[in-house]
């Protein structure tokens, strides 16, 4: 068994102050005994040599493929280090892909709930899907274990019962955002900014969280723009912003809008100045793909996924990542995914008991407060689950784009870390 699992410090949490979160708003609605298990939620039966059936939803076509397809290899990677086995029983992760948008999350979830003998969830990497995907599995008490959704509502204090069922092992952009406005306004001395968003949960609550920030500081936000994901012409847009003359364009979005702007602002005056910044949907090869030669100097707020701030493991995981798909990481959440694995096989196997005849049974209830429970020292730092499904920490970066070949795309290298 990898170290990893041995240093586990699982505290239950009482089942009795969890019932309110109960799908359906019942506590004792669901109430079912299945062999030597009752739970109020009911109970999962999995017999001998029958899989584990974990359902996955992620991004995984499309200009933003690489965000999911790293944080679908982060989680089999998790798996395979258990040895491929959950409770005794063999690991099956089915995924469906979101698309990245709510329309995909909701199809997804969907069609993964209507699988009874699904046990838990992970994914997905856009907040959109999760927004609109979280509460149709926990309809039918299944926990849903995002990896890099960061929408700041998915995890707040005023979200809703329907949410009950929904961790993330990524941060808040609550932090990404203020730590967005911080280097704008202290390292670059920006004092005049215009934010972008694409309508997404992602998008528009990070914006938004940034440009307040900067506010606070004493920077003004001359004007926030909307653009939809899928427009090709900017120029509207850039000699717009052009006319405002601000001092950066804060665009966290994803990689197609993306990379239309930033090729397409070398054509508008009045912008030669004028400092780019985007966020964490655009760590990918793809970004250097569509823009080109554009994307050199092109920064974007991420988290530090430097070797020295990541867990003493992650060299060693990076090396099995290699070895298995033949490239380094694509994008840069693999950590968090690989966190999110570690979780779910540690709640399902606390909760889990297997019958003398090898049937295994897991009560929703117990694995949901498992679930919230746990707390590890993960790849992508600590893991530790607050009342409302925040399990990550954040540590702040800044990178940059230095070569316009695709093939050189390396975090740390290409795009290299330059704050702090």
């Amino acid at each position: 068994m990898p170290q990893l699992f041995r240093r586990i410090a699982l505290p239950l949490i009482a089942s009795a102050g969890l019932l309110a979160s109960a799908p359906g708003g019942s506590s004792g609605a669901r109430a079912e005994t299945l062999g030597p298990v009752t739970d109020p939620l009911g109970v999962l039966k999995i017999p001998k040599g029958a899989p584990i059936q974990i359902g996955g939803y992620w991004v995984i076509s499309g200009a933003d493929a690489a965000l999911g397809t790293d944080e679908v290899r982060g989680v089999q990677i998790a798996f395979k280090d258990h040895g491929d086995r959950i409770a005794g029983h063999p690991v099956k992760l089915s995924v469906e892909d979101d698309g990245c948008n709510a329309e995909g999350g909701q199809t997804a979830a969907t069609k993964i709930a209507a699988n009874p003998n699904v046990v838990l969830v992970i994914g997905p990497a856009c907040s959109s899907a999760a927004t609109a995907g979280a509460p149709i599995l926990w309809k039918q008490g299944i926990m849903d274990i995002a990896t890099a959704t960061t929408a700041p509502a998915l995890t707040a204090p005023t979200r809703k019962p329907e949410y009950d069922g929904f961790v993330r092992t990524i941060y808040s952009d609550i932090y990404q955002g203020k730590s967005d406005a911080g280097y704008v306004y202290t390292q670059l001395k920006a004092r005049k900014i215009v934010t972008i968003h694409d309508g997404s949960a992602f998008a528009q609550q990070l914006a938004a969280v940034m440009a307040q920030n900067f506010k606070d500081m004493g920077g003004t936000v001359l004007s926030v723009e909307a653009i939809q994901p899928t427009d090709v012409d900017m120029h509207p847009l850039l000699t717009r912003i052009a006319t405002e003359k601000p001092d950066v364009v804060y665009l966290p979005i994803f990689v197609a809008a993306t990379a239309q702007i930033i090729r397409q602002k070398k054509e508008v005056s009045g912008l030669e100045s004028t400092i780019f910044i985007g966020s964490s949907g655009v760590m990918a090869p793809d970004l250097i793909s569509a823009a080109g030669p554009a994307v050199i100097g092109f920064r974007i707020g991420y988290p530090d996924v430097s070797p020295d701030a990541l867990g003493k493991g992650y060299g060693a995981f990076v090396a099995k990542y290699k070895d298995a798909y033949g490239e380094g990481p694509i994008s840069g959440y693999n950590a968090n995914a690989y966190d999110a694995g570690v979780l779910a096989i540690m709640a399902i196997e606390k909760v889990a008991v297997t019958a003398a005849d090898g049937t295994t049974y897991i009560g929703k209830q117990a694995l949901h407060d498992a679930v919230y429970a746990t707390k590890f020292d993960g790849l992508s730092g600590p893991i530790a689950c607050d009342s409302h499904g925040e399990c990550a920490q954040f540590k702040p970066a800044v990178y940059e784009y230095t070569n316009a070949d695709p093939t050189t795309f390396d975090i740390g290298k290409n795009p290299k870390k330059v704050f702090p």
